[in-house]
């Protein structure tokens, strides 16, 4: 038996406290990361509150770790101990139904996600699939890639999912964790970026990342300027807002496409899409394989989130920092 020291809460919203467990013996296929760094992301404050009703306590959060193998099991293929590697929302996945042999593991029926029923990143180790332990290239330093494996992989999935051309204007909306990789994704995709926010303090910045037009996303003027011009709107928000007016500023054939998770329903009048034929779509991070194409565009362009590191033992400071919208623009944790 192996104990993990790791921090957990012990209720819906409770501080993160130190913890142990016991790690049972190795499976087969299964490895053991020794966390250097692991990324804080909303996700693990939405399973902290139990938003979204999947979380099990004592819990432990931490779902964007990068580390080196320290054990592997006898049947583990592609990574050996010593191989520095990343983890991100998935940890396995069943690797022989219709889905995953077509190579879409991250839409798996019965896929293990890291923080859900089981212990996360945010401890000295973490267990895993040795299918979703994704070695990280020496070009991208391992304190700031570990957003790359939840946030970045969110992102990117879109792009390859609706074959986005580099020709293509795309909007995003919000800058923040997830909608700042975006932006950069897509200015080296080549394509025609405007930014939609809120806050008009981010535009400078939204323009030093690549953005070729910030527009107010609370500025019906603005809004209606550019109406029926881009061919895929990416929301990265979790917050309810006016799809239809996001819906009309779609070219026919547009796609909005989401990754926030927005918790209410959607409200989108039919005719909205069939006037134009339009699409409202969403995805779910990415298989290993395309998590491999990511970092490899990452690593060729020189694509790395913005962060903010704190030791691991102020992990309650580093949440409290996110709750309050402060960072910029990702929290990164280390061991």
């Amino acid at each position: 038996m192996i104990t993990v020291h790791a921090y957990a809460a012990a209720a819906a919203g409770a501080p993160l406290e130190s913890f142990t467990y016991q790690l049972a013996e190795l499976g087969q296929e299964e490895i053991d990361i020794a966390v250097e760094y692991c990324g804080l992301c909303h996700s693990d404050l939405s399973m902290l509150d139990n938003d979204w009703g999947l979380t099990s306590y004592p819990f432990v959060p931490g779902h964007e770790v990068v580390g080196r193998i320290v054990s592997a099991g006898p049947q583990v293929k592609g990574v050996k101990v010593g191989d520095a590697v990343g983890l991100g929302w998935f940890s396995k996945s069943c690797l022989h139904c219709d889905i995953c042999l077509s190579g879409r593991h991250n839409l798996c029926a019965s896929a293990e996600q890291t923080i859900v029923g089981r212990h996360g990143g945010f401890a000295d180790r973490v267990r895993c699939h040795w299918a979703w332990a994704v070695k990280l290239p020496e070009a991208l330093p391992m304190a700031k890639a570990g957003p790359l494996f939840c946030g970045g992989i969110t992102v990117f999935n879109p792009l390859m999912q609706h074959q986005v051309p580099p020709t293509a204007r795309v909007g995003v909306i919000g800058l923040g964790g997830l909608g700042h990789m975006a932006l950069q994704f897509l200015r080296r995709w080549g394509c025609e970026i405007s930014v939609f926010t809120s806050s008009p303090s981010k535009a400078e910045e939204a323009r030093q990342m690549g953005a070729h037009q910030v527009i107010a996303s609370n500025d019906a003027a603005a809004l209606a300027a550019v109406s029926c011009r881009f061919d895929l709107i990416l929301n990265t928000t979790n917050v309810k807002l006016d799809w239809n007016a996001y819906l009309g500023l779609l070219a026919p054939g547009g796609v909005l496409h989401h990754v926030g998770a927005v918790l209410e329903p959607l409200s989108i009048p039919a005719f909205s899409l069939i006037s134009g034929q339009k699409s409202v779509t969403g995805s779910p991070l990415g298989s290993p394989a395309l998590v491999r194409t990511m970092l490899d565009f990452c690593a060729r362009h020189g694509i790395l989130p913005l962060t903010e590191e704190f030791p691991m033992d102020q992990v309650n400071q580093a949440m409290e920092r996110l709750k309050s919208g402060q960072a910029r623009y990702r929290i990164v944790l280390k061991v």
